[in-house]
């Protein structure tokens, strides 16, 4: 998971290659020089680490603050959520700044690292996410967008401080949520075929419940791979890509919960 540089291919005198980037500087530390005297720096720093993780905790607090604006915006100001209920549109619009935005973000590695082009794709990223949410929740009671709201807060927290104290190896658990990502997949095919014949409750809610625990597990997953301490870790590097992955987790919780316990509409 960790991004490296590959130095370009190079031929030797007598037509052997030269060791790549990654053989010829593995182990190795990096440099930086602080008042003209050169310190030594590793990725895996411990000091590197935390500050890595505050930028990402800054970023996700800043990206949950601006959606929970806008999501409120649209549940208590009734003339901005009658004017997205009758203007859907505005949604087919999000949906696609969303999913071009999150292809550049997920695919485009060095877009992702390049500042501030990175910041403002997040931004962008974000506030077409936060749109989708609200016109999602603005069909849905008050009270229980509130109630789901406050659910999902808990299970963060729970999570979070879960698995920066667990001796548990969550990234160890690949095999786990690629069954669980395929059990999803074919049930979101069910639904597909049934839907058009009648609305099944127990299926919609067994999605719901499959979904509320796979983003769970994967959110677990990605703190775990962002402190750095177990199997798999995100190099500090990325952190964008870090905040967009535990953004996202944090959306698909709230969106299934909403499902469950969003049933009853104004």
């Amino acid at each position: 998971m960790t991004q490296k540089k590959v130095a370009p291919m190079i031929r030797t005198v007598d037509g052997s290659s030269p060791p790549s980037y990654e053989e010829a500087n593995q182990g190795c530390p990096g440099y930086y020089y602080v008042d003209g005297e050169q310190v030594v720096f590793c990725w895996d720093d411990t000091n590197i680490r935390r500050v890595f993780i505050r930028k990402v905790y800054t970023i996700l607090m800043t990206q949950m603050l601006t959606t929970l604006a806008i999501v409120s915006l649209f549940l208590f100001c009734a003339p901005v959520r009658i004017y997205i209920q009758t203007h859907p549109g505005l949604y087919s619009i999000s949906y696609l700044v969303f999913l071009v935005t999150f292809i550049i973000l997920s695919c485009c590695g060095e877009i992702r690292r390049q500042f501030p082009w990175n910041l403002i794709l997040l931004c962008v990223f974000t506030l077409s996410m936060a749109f989708m949410l609200g016109f999602i929740s603005s069909f849905y009671n008050t009270k229980s967008v509130m109630l789901c709201i406050g659910i999902t807060a808990m299970v963060c927290l729970s999570v979070t401080i879960f698995s920066f104290q667990t001796k548990v190896d969550f990234t160890s658990f690949q095999g786990v949520l690629f069954v669980l990502c395929m059990v999803m997949f074919f049930c979101a095919i069910l639904m597909g075929i049934i839907v058009p014949f009648g609305y099944v409750p127990w299926l919609h809610a067994l999605y719901a419940v499959i979904g509320s625990i796979v983003f769970t597990m994967f959110l677990a997953f990605d703190t775990q791979v962002l402190l750095g301490n177990k199997q798999y870790a995100i190099s500090p590097e990325e952190y964008v890509f870090a905040t967009l992955s535990l953004y996202l987790d944090i959306i698909y919780l709230f969106n299934f919960l909403l499902q469950i316990f969003g049933g009853s509409h104004e």
